[in-house]
C-alpha cells in the first residue's frame, strides 16, 4: 500500500502481469533459491528463481553456441549466470580490480571481466556451485550486485569527468547516495549469499513498494557539457548545475528509455524530459518521489508499456510532476541553462584541475580479455599493481586511470602501450561504436553484436576513407535484440538485431545524443546495409554544411523525418 492518496483514474485496470503475482509471492525476493541452490539435478533455477534471482543481480544464461550439441547428447543447456556489479559512478580500486580479475579468470567460463554501458563490470559464465562463492568474495572486497537487475532502480551512472575533480567528487558523492537511498531494504540478498541470520521481524520496503517497481527503472548524474552517460536512455537524471565550480543543485529530467517490441506500435524509445531544478537539500527526496509516483502508477498489467516513458506519456508530464511536487513539498524551480557539446570518452592524457594526470584508455566492447598480441587482461593488472589513484569505468565500456600524478606517468603509458591499451591506429570511428554483448550469451539475442562490431567498423572505416572522410566517425552502435542494453536507439546509426545476419536500420540521431532516430531500412543482411551508407556517406562528404554530424545531415537531406515526440512520430 502507498502512503499517499492514489488517484484511480491514473492507474491501469485490468489483470496484473505475472511478474506481479511473482514478486508478491517472493517473500521480499527470497524464493525458494536457498533450495535451489542445493538442486543438483540442474544447473539452472527454477520456477520463479528464474527471474528473482535477477533482483540480485544475476541473468540466468547459457552457451548458445554449443545448445543444439548439448541437446543432441540429451543434456540441458550449459547454465550459468552472468552478475552485474553494483558500482555507483563506476569507481573501483586497484586492490579490488586485482581481485576481480582473478575470479574471473579462475571461476569464469569465459575468463573475462566485461566492462558495461551501465558503468560497472560484469561476471559471464558462473556455474552454479560458484554463485554463492562468488557473492562472499565480492562482499569480501567491498563490492556487491544487490539491485542491478529486476523492477528496481539499477546501478546509479554518474559523469566520469576527472578533470574537474572537485565538481565530480560531489557529483559521484550524489550518485552514490542516491544509490543507497533507492536500494531495496529486504535483507534477502544478506542471508542468501552472505549467511547473515534471519531477523524475525515486519520487513517494509518504503520506496520501492511491497511489490517493487512495475519495471526497471534506471538514475543518472551527469556534469554538462559532457553527455557521456546518455540522458536520454534512462529513466530518472540529475544535470549538476554548477557556480564557480561548486554544485549548487540540479536539474531534473524524467522519462527516458531505449527499449521497444518489434511488431508492437505501443512502445517506442522515448528522450527524458525536463521536470525542473531543484536545490541539493531536496535531492534524495525528490529521487524517492520519481520512483513513488512511477510505482503507484506505473503500468502492472502490460509489461510491455510499465516504463517511466509510458507511464508519462499516459497521465502527462504535468500531472506526473505535479505528483512528485505534491509528495516532495516543494514545487520545481525552472530549468537553468545548460548544453550538452559531446557524449564520447576523451581518450588518451588529460590534466585534472588538480595536478594529476588521467588516461582514458579505449576498451573495444568493453571485453577484458588477453586476445593475440593485445594482452589486455594482463595489462590492466600489470597497471593495477602500481597505480595510486583509481579506476573509473565509463558508460562507453572504456576505462580511465585516474589520478596518476606526474612522476608515474611515464611507467603507466609504457604498460598501456605494451600490452595494446594504447593503440594510436585506432580510428575515431572505432572509438565512436559500441555493441551489447548478444551472442552467445545473451538469451534475448536475435543477431551478432558484440563480435560483429569490429569488422563491421572495419567495413564504415574503408566508406569514410573512400569519401575522404578518414578523420570523421559516425556514432555508430549495434544491439542483438531491441532491448536497448547498447543504446543503439541514440545512436546517428543505430543496427537492432531482427535474425542472424540481419538488422533493422535506424538513421538520424545526432552526436550528443538528444535525438532519437528513426527507422530507415527493415531487415536487412550487411550487403544492403553498406550499399546504403556507401551512398549517403558519398553525399555527405559532398553536400554536408560546415561541422555537420552525419545525423543532421541525413535529417536535413530528407533521408528520414526528424523524431520529434516518439508516442507519435517514431512508427509514423
Amino acid at each position: 500500500m502507498s502512503q499517499y492518496p492514489i488517484k484511480p483514474e491514473l492507474q491501469v485496470s485490468g489483470k496484473l502481469s505475472d511478474n506481479e503475482r511473482l514478486k508478491a509471492e517472493s517473500q521480499h525476493l527470497r524464493g525458494s533459491i536457498k533450495q535451489d541452490l542445493s538442486d543438483e539435478i540442474t544447473g539452472g533455477f527454477n520456477g520463479d528463481n528464474f527471474m528473482l534471482v535477477r533482483f540480485h543481480g544475476m541473468y540466468q544464461q547459457d552457451d548458445r553456441d554449443i545448445r543444439a550439441e548439448r541437446a543432441a547428447q540429451k543434456l540441458e543447456p550449459l547454465h550459468n549466470v552472468m552478475l552485474r556489479a553494483r558500482m555507483p559512478g563506476g569507481i573501483i580500486s586497484p586492490q579490488q580490480w586485482l581481485a576481480i580479475d582473478k575470479f574471473a579468470a579462475d571461476k569464469t567460463l569465459y575468463g573475462s571481466i566485461r566492462l558495461t554501458t551501465r558503468q560497472t563490470f560484469q561476471f559471464h559464465g558462473v556455474l552454479k556451485p560458484d554463485i554463492k562463492p562468488m557473492h562472499q568474495f565480492l562482499n569480501s572486497i567491498g563490492i556487491d550486485s544487490i539491485a542491478t537487475a529486476g523492477d528496481v532502480n539499477r546501478n546509479v551512472l554518474c559523469t566520469s569527468n576527472p578533470v574537474e575533480s572537485e565538481l565530480h567528487q560531489q557529483a559521484y558523492q550524489w550518485a552514490v547516495q542516491i544509490s543507497e537511498h533507492l536500494l531495496p531494504k529486504t535483507r534477502a540478498y544478506a542471508e542468501l549469499w552472505l549467511d547473515e541470520e534471519k531477523i524475525e521481524t515486519t520487513e517494509t520496503e518504503p520506496v520501492l513498494g511491497e511489490h517493487y517497481l512495475p519495471r526497471k527503472f534506471k538514475t543518472t548524474v551527469v556534469i554538462p557539457p559532457q553527455n557521456d552517460i546518455d540522458v536520454h536512455a534512462n529513466d530518472l537524471n540529475f544535470v549538476a548545475i554548477a557556480e564557480q565550480g561548486k554544485l549548487i543543485g540540479f536539474n531534473v529530467l524524467v522519462g527516458g528509455g531505449l527499449a521497444m517490441t518489434f511488431g508492437d506500435n505501443s512502445t517506442y524509445p522515448r528522450k527524458a524530459e525536463i521536470l525542473g531544478f531543484i536545490s541539493l537539500e531536496h535531492t534524495l527526496k525528490v529521487a524517492e518521489h520519481v520512483v513513488s509516483v512511477q510505482r503507484d502508477y506505473g503500468d502492472r498489467v502490460n509489461r510491455k508499456n510499465a516504463k517511466t516513458k509510458y507511464t508519462i506519456d499516459r497521465i502527462g508530464l504535468d500531472t506526473f510532476k505535479a505528483e512528485v511536487e505534491q509528495r516532495v513539498g516543494i514545487p520545481f524551480a525552472p530549468a537553468k541553462p545548460f548544453e550538452f557539446t559531446s557524449r564520447g570518452d576523451r581518450f588518451g592524457w588529460v590534466s585534472g584541475i588538480d595536478g594529476k594526470q588521467h588516461l582514458t584508455l579505449f576498451i573495444e566492447n568493453g571485453r577484458v580479455l588477453d586476445f593475440p598480441n593485445k594482452p589486455l587482461k594482463t595489462g590492466l593488472a600489470a597497471i593495477a599493481k602500481v597505480h595510486q589513484g583509481d579506476f573509473r569505468m565509463t558508460a562507453n565500456q572504456n576505462l580511465i586511470i585516474a589520478g596518476v600524478p606526474g612522476e608515474q606517468k611515464a611507467l603507466i603509458e609504457q604498460l598501456a602501450r605494451d600490452h595494446g591499451l594504447i593503440d594510436d591506429s585506432h580510428s575515431e570511428q572505432r572509438k565512436n561504436s559500441m555493441a551489447c554483448v548478444s551472442f552467445p550469451t545473451c538469451p534475448l539475442a536475435m543477431a551478432e553484436a558484440e563480435r560483429y562490431l569490429p569488422e563491421l567498423v572495419t567495413k564504415v572505416e574503408a566508406l569514410l576513407g573512400k569519401h575522404q572522410l578518414h578523420d570523421d566517425h559516425i556514432v555508430l552502435r549495434v544491439t542483438g535484440c531491441p532491448n536497448g542494453c547498447g543504446r543503439a536507439m541514440l545512436a546517428e546509426v543505430g543496427l537492432i538485431g531482427r535474425a542472424p545476419g540481419k538488422y533493422n536500420v535506424y538513421l538520424g540521431g545526432n552526436k550528443v545524443g538528444t535525438r532519437i532516430p528513426k527507422l530507415y531500412l527493415d531487415n536487412v543482411g550487411e550487403a544492403k546495409i553498406l550499399s546504403e551508407l556507401d551512398n549517403l556517406i558519398g553525399r555527405w562528404a559532398v553536400e554536408r554544411y560546415s561541422g555537420e554530424c552525419f545525423g543532421d545531415f541525413v535529417i536535413r537531406i530528407g533521408t528520414v523525418p526528424e523524431v520529434k515526440v516518439s508516442k507519435t512520430d517514431f512508427h509514423a
